[in-house]
């Protein structure tokens, strides 16, 4: 069931009304926890079973920990869990990419090895529910997280519906205690959740799904493409996967607060970091964070030595590359920017010639370099690989520039592309000049009627912009 189909507008009505029929969270979290896999098993129904399977490994190994009488008993129970989701996400995501790696690694030494490879189809959002399932088990064998009793309010944490396919990636110990204590609907933080849905509406269905024909028809012919129409279209990417990934964040976050649930906010305007270690602090947030407690802290972090903390920042940007996809192509994204991210660590750009009065001009100066870097580095993250990423990355750099190839869109899209262009310039002129807000339409203080007409007009201007052929899958679904 996607975000953007009516489907899950009638399903959210009828969901809504029961949810708040019910006077005690007991009952509230059974249908949560109902209706989540319905939710899921929307897709396949076979997919229930593998995330039951997972709520049950945790639900069992936090109460394994909390009843252990040594430490050995509780870091037995902690490699229990870690080792299943890991092993889960082994299987079902990477095995074929491991064992079709180690084929071609022993032909480039001379031996003939036939992969062994299983036909299965990857379970939607298993990066996502599996993660946050193993931060609840590590919350709880720290001591800063007491385990759960109640399995019905266990696995309606793990299956939430709004957050369960694409994020956030919320910890067990924000999300978790929301589901173990009574909530009461709150009119502001409902009507701030439908407004937070409307903008990410517009986001995916104008922006995203209509810079996606300019991606695919450059991506995907690209040795018809020229270097400017390549250029363009890896900056359309940048600001399509930003587009179509937050929006569903904000339809996620959106839709938990009609609940009277709080996710944590997961974009922060990311193309406005001044600095690589800023745009990670702004991009994927529920991530980011996650690497850093979970595996960049115990790794030594910024507490260890320079050594040390080159070597933390660059096994958990190949951690977070690979988590993204079982292609070499994520993995040489994740390594490039654990590389800059090491080499620009606590260095912040600042013209010297310039006084300090013209620190703006400075940090203009950053945050056009920052989105460079992180613009040309999405090649690597759209490319089918790292071949196609390498002649992309050539064709940009040598090949010649002729301008009027700019504006040389693909076939009949040509005009509905050069709508959603100017939409684009329009939403990051939005993006800069109101950065300070979650989202452009944070409207409580206008009048009534002002609030009413911007609405209207998000809404019609979204029915009116979107592309007839919307692609409604979000990007994120593949991780």
């Amino acid at each position: 069931m996607n975000f953007t189909s009516l489907t899950f507008l009638i399903f959210l009505t009828i969901v809504f009304a029961l949810y708040w029929l019910f006077p005690q969270r007991r009952a509230q979290n059974l249908l949560l926890l109902i209706t989540s896999y319905v939710f899921y098993g929307w897709w396949d129904y076979r997919f229930c079973g593998l995330m039951f399977a997972s709520s049950l490994i945790d639900y069992a190994a936090g109460l394994g920990i909390a009843s252990a009488t040594s430490p050995f008993r509780r870091r037995v129970w902690l490699s229990c869990s870690v080792a299943m989701n890991l092993g889960m996400l082994a299987t079902f995501k990477y095995f074929n990419f491991f064992t079709e790696s180690f084929a071609a690694l022993a032909a480039t030494l001379g031996w003939q090895v036939d992969p062994f490879t299983i036909q299965v189809i990857l379970p939607v959002g298993i990066s996502f529910y599996t993660f946050q399932t193993m931060s609840y088990t590590i919350d709880v064998y720290r001591g800063e997280l007491k385990a759960c009793r109640c399995l019905i309010d266990f696995c309606a944490f793990v299956s939430f519906f709004p957050q369960l396919v694409a994020g956030p990636l919320e910890r067990a110990s924000n999300l978790l205690p929301q589901f173990e204590r009574e909530r009461r609907f709150d009119e502001k933080l409902a009507t701030d959740g439908l407004r937070l849905m409307l903008w990410g509406f517009f986001k995916k269905l104008v922006l995203a799904d209509g810079l996606a024909p300019i991606v695919n028809a450059r991506f995907n012919d690209i040795p018809a493409s020229s270097g400017p129409q390549l250029l363009l279209a890896t900056i359309c990417f940048a600001f399509q996967i930003y587009c179509d990934f937050s929006a569903y964040s904000d339809i996620a976050i959106g839709t938990a607060r009609q609940f009277g649930i709080t996710l944590m906010r997961n974009f922060n305007h990311p193309y406005c970091a001044a600095s690589l270690s800023d745009f990670w602090r702004r991009w994927h947030i529920s991530l980011s964070t996650w690497l850093r407690d979970y595996v960049y802290f115990p790794l030594g972090g910024s507490r260890g030595t320079a050594l040390q903390c080159t070597t933390a920042i660059l096994l958990t940007f190949l951690i977070s590359g690979f988590w993204h996809g079982a292609a070499w192509h994520f993995v040489a994204w994740g390594l490039l920017h654990g590389i800059a991210t090491a080499a620009t660590r606590g260095r912040t750009l600042r013209l010297p010639w310039l006084s300090s009065r013209w620190d703006w001009l400075s940090h203009a100066v950053a945050v056009g370099l920052t989105f460079s870097f992180v613009c040309l580095s999405w090649i690597l993250f759209r490319a089918a690989t790292l071949a196609d990423a390498r002649t992309i990355l050539t064709k940009i750099a040598f090949k010649s520039f002729r301008s009027r190839e700019w504006l040389d869109l693909p076939g009949d899209l040509g005009n509905q592309s050069r709508v959603t262009l100017v939409v684009l310039g329009l939403f990051i002129l939005s993006e800069w000049f109101l950065r300070k807000y979650e989202h452009p339409i944070q409207l409580a203080r206008l009048p009534l009627p002002v609030r009413w007409a911007a609405y209207t007009l998000l809404i019609w201007g979204t029915l009116e912009l979107m592309p007839l052929t919307s692609n409604s899958d979000f990007i994120y679904f593949q991780f």
